[in-house]
């Protein structure tokens, strides 16, 4: 395996991406842009990146929080907000205009993180944010290692509901899997063209009560939509570097993704 870091050039700025690639085979390989958690591409991402790769997928795993948002959104200060939250309505990070008013009630070595969030969680940035992943997949398909009409994406959490809303406006997005995160807008679900898997844990109401409406919007779309909810799971379940790991559900739903992107990209 082959890894190194470049810029992806996106809506006037230079994102960091890290590549992994497998053994080069003739015709190229199908890929997979994986997207990060609220803590980036964390040493956890880039391991992800490299388990596809070794699956035989060129892999990306873009920073979108390239520049400032990289500078604020920092281990510890992410720690911050997270102790915020903890004290916090469950749906505040829903809420852009509550989690504003939030954020200004606490202390001042909170503001500028809350800030972060409330700027991440902001439907027309999380809109931007999607453009910069079809970027990414444009990336991909000029390079002669890819094969360009078999590319997928994976996200977890934060990336997990950017996967979604990928899927929504790259309609050469062959594939979508979304892990714990957010569903895209029910509004642009007709618009999605790639096959789309989601895993759940039981143990996360806030995401995993919605999913239904997802289900639904794209039935009605006619769109392919399925979907696990893993028992006794929280949030972040896959993430062996968190405290929420659960090994059973993990290592099946590993199972459920590299099965379905062999299935929908082909085998690696």
């Amino acid at each position: 395996m082959v890894d190194r870091d470049v810029k992806v050039s996106s809506q006037g700025r230079e994102l960091e991406c890290y590549l992994a690639f497998p053994a080069r085979r003739a015709g190229g390989s199908p890929a997979i842009v994986v997207i990060h958690e609220i803590f980036g591409p964390d040493p956890h991402i880039r391991d992800v990146a490299r388990r596809f790769a070794a699956q035989g997928y060129v892999s990306a795993a873009p920073n979108l929080f390239t520049g400032e948002l990289q500078r604020l959104l920092t281990p510890q200060n992410i720690a911050y907000a997270m102790q915020a939250f903890a004290q916090a309505p469950p749906d505040l990070r829903r809420n852009p205009a509550r989690l504003a008013e939030f954020a200004a009630s606490q202390p001042p070595e909170r503001r500028p993180v809350l800030e972060a969030f409330g700027k991440i969680s902001n439907p027309a940035v999380q809109a931007s944010f999607a453009e910069d992943l079809k970027a990414v997949r444009r990336y991909l398909a000029a390079l002669p290692e890819v094969a360009a009409d078999r590319i997928g994406s994976v996200g977890f959490c934060f990336g997990g509901a950017l996967s979604g809303r990928l899927a929504t406006v790259d309609p050469d997005l062959r594939a979508a899997v979304i892990f714990y995160g957010q569903n895209p807008p029910l509004a642009d679900v007709p618009r999605i063209r790639a096959r789309v898997l989601g895993l759940y844990g039981e143990e996360d109401p806030g995401i995993t009560s919605t999913v239904p409406e997802l289900a639904e919007a794209m039935r009605k779309a006619g769109e392919s939509f399925e979907y696990h909810v893993y028992p006794g799971a929280k949030h972040a379940f896959f993430n062996d570097t968190r405290p929420n790991y659960h090994k059973a559900s993990a290592e099946d739903a590993w199972n459920r993704v590299t099965g379905f992107f062999a299935e929908t990209l082909g085998p690696g």
